[in-house]
């Protein structure tokens, strides 16, 4: 946990060092994540197999920077709503377990 505390301290600081917290209000900051994420799915829409598999690995850095900028949002967040991210994530693996068991899951998508 401790390097999640030493990347959302970074943030803190690049955030604090531009005066931006005056701008980081939740509703903010979830569209900002938002925001990201979309320019993720840009790097996919309307590409499969082979046309994917070249651009994932062409523009693999541009990627991982919207991967990052993603994390960034997620981190900030999380330090401004106060949520301890690794007691949320086990919780979640811990429902997600149990709303699909492996015995009856494995193999097939929920939704198949």
């Amino acid at each position: 946990m401790s390097e999640i505390n030493d990347l959302t301290k970074q943030i803190l600081e690049f955030c604090e060092e531009r005066d931006w917290r005056q701008f980081h209000h939740p509703k903010d900051l979830a569209i900002s994540l938002l925001l990201e994420a979309t320019e993720l799915l840009e790097h996919f829409q309307w590409r499969n197999g082979k046309e994917l598999e070249e651009h994932i690995k062409k523009d693999k850095e541009e990627i991982a920077g919207e991967l990052a900028d993603i994390f960034y949002w997620v981190l900030l967040m999380s330090n401004d709503l106060d949520v301890d991210l690794r007691e949320a994530f086990e919780k979640k693996m811990i429902k997600n377990a149990k709303k699909y068991p492996a015995e009856e899951f494995k193999g097939r998508h929920p939704k198949s």
